[in-house]
């Protein structure tokens, strides 16, 4: 058996956590603002593959990736902000409409998508942060696109915002107590229409990466459930946007983890270990919604936990 060079296993990993996490860091950036305010939304695995055919079809007629990013984004506000309106009405269950949106992004998506199939759009540029080395494998490894220092900075500022300024002190009132936010004057529909809006952005902007950058192509089999995931994910990250990133880093690592071990001469189960993020998906909520410990840090209004 060859020996295998951890070094390069290394780098792989932390290449393929990059690019393969980077999706699952915005949709789950998404996911922490809706939940923040009180509300789930199943319905970003639509909104993903919606952003997906929405970049790529805008940056194939604009000619410009970023473009096709904004649009992309502004197709998962409208779709966040359908999921935050209706799911105002009297009676109206999140969770189910949740589904009824994922099946209404992902037909629109393919429906409206295939002319876009075919053709070549342009794609996302990457910034190479190894460009101080000769070490190939090194420049491979960093080549960061810049949507990933986006969500990076974007982690951050959402962080701090939710702890020191006056709306995300107001959006997590809202989702931690709907009737002192009400007392106090809060609109409490306003809220939490804005903040599923804007997590319908974050999470179609996910899949503008997936199209425009990593894997760069539109094809109705592009998301494999990483909206649905990043519900997973946010329980796991308890509601903190710096840990959504972390938490994404980690289930980037766990989809990269058949090609990395491929890089080194490993190609024996190749099929199972792609099926890691699915793993590590099931296994975190096994041991994050035990009873003795559910969801301790959870919004008080999240109808996951009520």
């Amino acid at each position: 058996m060859a020996e295998i060079d951890y070094s390069t296993l290394l780098l792989a990993l932390l290449a393929g956590a990059i690019r393969v996490g980077t999706p699952f860091l915005f949709v789950s950036l998404g996911e922490c603002l809706t939940e923040k305010g009180g509300r789930v939304n199943l319905g970003l695995e639509g909104i993903l593959v919606c952003g997906a055919m929405t970049g790529y079809a805008a940056s194939l007629l604009s000619g410009s990736a970023w473009l096709g990013v904004l649009a992309a984004g502004g197709s998962g506000l409208l779709l966040g902000a359908l999921h935050g309106l209706v799911c105002s009405l009297p009676r109206v269950n999140d969770i189910a409409f949740g589904i009824a949106l994922m099946l209404l992004g992902t037909g629109l998506a393919f429906f409206l998508g295939k002319p876009f199939i075919q053709p070549q759009a342009p794609m996302l540029p990457s910034i190479d942060l190894g460009f101080w080395s000769d070490n190939e494998r090194l420049h491979h490894a960093l080549q960061i696109n810049a949507l990933f220092i986006i969500g990076v900075l974007l982690a951050l500022l959402l962080q701090w915002s939710l702890s020191a300024t006056r709306w995300g002190l107001a959006l997590r009132l809202v989702g931690d107590h709907v009737d002192t936010a009400r007392a106090l004057g809060y609109r409490i529909n306003a809220t939490r229409i804005a903040a599923t809006s804007a997590g319908g952005f974050l999470a179609a902007v996910g899949g503008a990466y997936l199209s425009l950058y990593y894997p760069g192509s539109w094809n109705e089999g592009l998301s494999s459930g990483q909206g649905l995931m990043a519900v997973a994910l946010v329980i796991f990250a308890r509601w903190q946007p710096w840990r959504c990133l972390l938490a994404a880093l980690l289930f980037g690592a766990a989809g990269a983890l058949g090609p990395a071990l491929q890089a080194v001469g490993i190609s024996a189960g190749y099929y199972l270990f792609n099926a890691a993020p699915y793993a590590l998906t099931l296994l975190i909520m096994i041991l994050t919604c035990r009873p003795d410990r559910t969801l301790a840090s959870s919004p008080g209004e999240l109808s996951l936990t009520r």
